[in-house]
């Protein structure tokens, strides 16, 4: 070997010892290498988008699809024959009512997770106790019952009362108005997901308050809220309608609005 080719080797032993020893330094530094600073924590883009909120409280946001304003069932069908439309009936440009045995209605528009915005009233004459009383439901994906009841000074069982997620959860406290007053729920939902062999891979969520109270705080629906048997997850689905039920009684709804999220 020349003397060329043994300078060559002593040089890289040499650097890489001298890299070596950069790399897994044995004394600590006086100041630290890289200081934070404000900026390294500021995320600048993409902006956040603008949507301009109701100047009242329980109005739609720019950003909402109206479901029901008082003028028309346009965003609705019937459930039992979706090539009809919504047989409930519009009261003074104002609400809609339930007419009795005309069967649920339905979006015309399917959702996944949401925030929705609802408000309803028991019938102005007050009738029959417990479940018999103003009752209707809010299905989320046509399949999660989010419970509407008048639970004003009238007792039933609490996983079926005014915003229980029906047979699933009870509210954490009854926060209805009287039979001739207007009750506000505001929901966010967060919809299922299922795995690619259809398995549920995590359970539907949902928040409400009631009248500005929260009675459901981000719980998970164990399932289908069925009336009789267990809550299971029936199979893979995705989003779906939202509908109201028709349970009877003459409930009224108005100020009805969503947003995807």
């Amino acid at each position: 070997m020349n003397s060329r080719v043994l300078w060559l080797c002593f040089t890289a032993i040499t650097m890489t010892t001298t890299i070596k020893a950069q790399e897994y330094p044995s004394t600590p530094p006086e100041v630290s290498p890289m200081p934070m600073k404000p900026e390294m924590t500021e995320i600048w883009e993409p902006e956040v988008p603008v949507v301009t909120p109701a100047k009242m409280l329980g109005d739609a946001p720019s950003d909402a699809i109206i479901l029901f304003d008082g003028s028309n069932l346009d965003q609705w069908e019937s459930k039992n024959d979706p090539s009809q439309p919504a047989p409930w009936k519009i009261v003074d440009n104002d609400h809609m009512e339930v007419v009795p045995g005309s069967g649920f209605i339905s979006t015309k528009m399917k959702f996944g997770d949401c925030q929705l915005h609802i408000e309803f009233s028991a019938p102005d004459k007050v009738e029959s106790v417990g479940q018999g009383r103003g009752n209707s439901g809010v299905f989320f994906q046509d399949r999660y019952e989010l419970q509407i009841l008048d639970s004003y000074n009238s007792r039933t069982y609490r996983n079926g009362q005014a915003g229980s997620i029906y047979k699933d959860h009870a509210p954490l406290v009854n926060a209805m108005r009287g039979p001739l007053e207007w009750n506000t729920y505001d929901v966010v939902y967060t919809a299922p997901r299922f795995k690619e062999d259809g398995r549920l891979d995590y359970p539907a969520r949902i928040t409400v308050l009631h009248n500005g109270v929260v009675v459901q705080n981000n719980v998970t629906i164990t399932g289908l809220t069925n009336y009789i048997g267990l809550h299971m997850y029936p199979d893979a689905h995705g989003d779906d309608v939202i509908s109201l039920q028709d349970h009877g009684n003459k409930t009224q709804f108005r100020n009805i609005w969503v947003r995807k999220l």
